[in-house]
């Protein structure tokens, strides 16, 4: 199959990719604009795990108050050198997480930081809602599991579906802006205030 420029440009157009990345996705996919789609998802991901031992001692305090002045956001987003803290694509990105934040006021950055209490509670909720339902005991542990990882999936920052593109997570963004950069770059904290809260 012979990929034009216009499919280049399309791959382009949706996934950020440079252009190169673009075409090649496509070569190897036989020009299938979805399998190329995930192809550079996963070269962002092998990127970033590549990366993530890389320290990153420079980057950002964004910081978004909400129209109306009655949420503000703070996040730090980490990186390698002042260079790609500079960066357009680098303040874009922190702006956006901060939006995200302020948006769906998640509880942790990742899985593991959600306290054992709160996960405990959690279980125990799920737990009862299928034992109330009737399901069977063998499989309420698998109940409960699946409405844990859609749990993290609310709660946690990096695990969030983007609220400007529910088709990637903010994990995704994040292997994306790793893998054009060519640095590791982290979310490293952030807190959310809201009057009345």
């Amino acid at each position: 199959m012979t990929i034009t420029s216009q499919m280049v440009k399309e791959l382009r157009d949706k996934t950020n990719a440079g252009m190169m990345d673009c075409k090649k996705a496509l070569i190897e996919t036989a020009g299938d604009m979805e399998k190329a789609v995930d192809f550079l998802r996963q070269k962002g991901l092998a990127v970033a795990q590549k990366r993530a031992e890389r320290a990153t001692n420079e980057g950002v305090i964004h910081s978004y108050i909400h129209a109306g002045g009655k949420i503000g956001v703070m996040v730090e987003v980490s990186c390698e050198t002042d260079f790609v803290a500079k960066a357009d694509v680098f303040i874009e990105f922190a702006k956006d997480v901060a939006m995200q934040i302020a948006a769906t006021n998640p509880v942790s950055l990742k899985r593991e930081d959600i306290t054992e209490d709160l996960l405990n509670r959690e279980k125990e909720i799920y737990r009862q809602q299928a034992l109330d339902s009737g399901k069977p005991e063998n499989i309420i542990e698998k109940i409960v599991l699946g409405k844990m990882d859609k749990y993290f999936s609310e709660v946690c920052l990096l695990e969030q579906k983007f609220v400007k593109n529910p088709d990637l997570s903010i994990q995704d963004l994040l292997n994306e802006l790793i893998a054009k950069l060519g640095e590791n770059i982290s979310v490293k904290r952030f807190v959310r205030f809201q009057i009345g809260a």
